[in-house]
């Protein structure tokens, strides 16, 4: 139901742009956001959006990342800016939907970010 896109190799202070599309049944999208999960650590959140926009970020992130999202086409997006080797990590998308009536949270395959020194 959920496809992110947009992960790679980057050099410290580069950019990303993370996408994650919503498909199949799905009825409405309340908040949406990303995670990661870096080798050996918990996942953690790096940001949410609701659907009225409403931004939350993690501190690390603060004034690097950006996360927007565009309605019509059920998808959400990560900018991230300033890009550091501790950025390094599994990334993944995440909504909750009504999808065939039922109010539901769902996760995509997860990206990986890597950020080389």
């Amino acid at each position: 139901q959920l496809q992110a896109s947009g992960g790679g190799l980057v050099q410290a202070g580069g950019s990303l742009r993370l996408a994650c599309a919503a498909s199949g049944s799905v009825f409405s999208i309340g908040d949406m956001g990303w995670y990661r999960q870096a080798p050996g650590k918990q996942r953690e959140l790096v940001a949410t959006i609701t659907s009225g926009g409403t931004t939350n970020y993690t501190d690390s992130v603060k004034g690097r990342f950006t996360i927007s999202r565009d309605n019509a086409k059920n998808t959400v997006y990560l900018q991230m800016n300033s890009l550091k080797p501790e950025d390094t990590a599994v990334y993944y998308c995440n909504a909750k939907m009504v999808v065939r009536g039922v109010w539901d949270d769902y996760w995509g395959q997860g990206t990986l970010v890597t950020v080389s020194s």
